[in-house]
């Protein structure tokens, strides 16, 4: 069994930063790509920003220059250093990775998701 858990979301300033942390925990021989989503109601869940292991980052064109994603393979670990952040960013974000098991499978997880508010 894997799990993704993130941390770090919260209530922010517009023109702030917060940092997101998701560890990937249970039966992992390794992680393909790791990345973040975000979703508000009412609207499809979108693709922030992703990260394939020795591979160059992806982002939305809405936070290009303003998120930064990075990770720690020995800690099977993603984060999301968010700055210059804007109303319009609140959302609840979702970490999502592909996880390599023991059993030879390789399956796709979501985490429980966390809230980020940017507050005007």
């Amino acid at each position: 069994q894997v799990q993704l858990v993130e941390s770090g979301g919260g209530l922010v300033q517009a023109g702030g930063s917060l940092t997101l942390s998701c560890a990937a925990s249970g039966s992992i021989v390794s992680t393909g790509h790791m990345g973040w989503y975000r979703q508000v109601p009412g609207k499809q869940r979108e693709l922030c920003a992703d990260l394939f292991s020795g591979g160059r980052p992806v982002y939305a064109d809405s936070v290009k220059g303003r998120f930064t994603i990075s990770r720690d393979n020995a800690k099977n670990t993603v984060y999301l250093q968010m700055n210059s952040l804007k109303p319009e960013d609140t959302a609840v974000y979702y970490c999502n990775a592909d996880v390599h098991g023991y059993d030879g499978t390789l399956k796709n997880y979501w985490g429980q998701g966390t809230q980020v508010t940017v507050s005007s």
